[in-house]
């Protein structure tokens, strides 16, 4: 009994595990997608993205990249609620 107790306590832990992975997943496509949709790039590959990464001038190339930054960073380096990239 005992035995299948855990195991039906880790299966449950592994279900939340890959329920919690798949939000984040479709959270980061909805924010890939606005960017797309916000930057009228129809090309919806990384190579869409780079062509219009050269047409950009500094300005919003800034801008563009600190909204990845902050999409993307990292919070397992974290100090003081600021991150470096």
């Amino acid at each position: 009994m005992k035995n299948s107790a855990l195991k039906g306590a880790l299966g449950a832990l592994a279900v939340v595990g890959v329920a919690l992975i798949a939000k984040k997943a479709i959270q980061r496509k909805r924010f890939i997608k606005g960017i797309f949709d916000e930057y009228g790039i129809k090309e919806k590959s990384p190579f869409g993205l780079a062509d219009k990464i050269r047409e950009m001038n500094d300005e919003d190339y800034q801008e563009l990249k600190g909204k990845f930054k902050k999409e993307f960073h990292s919070r397992c380096c974290k100090k003081d609620n600021t991150f470096e990239a």
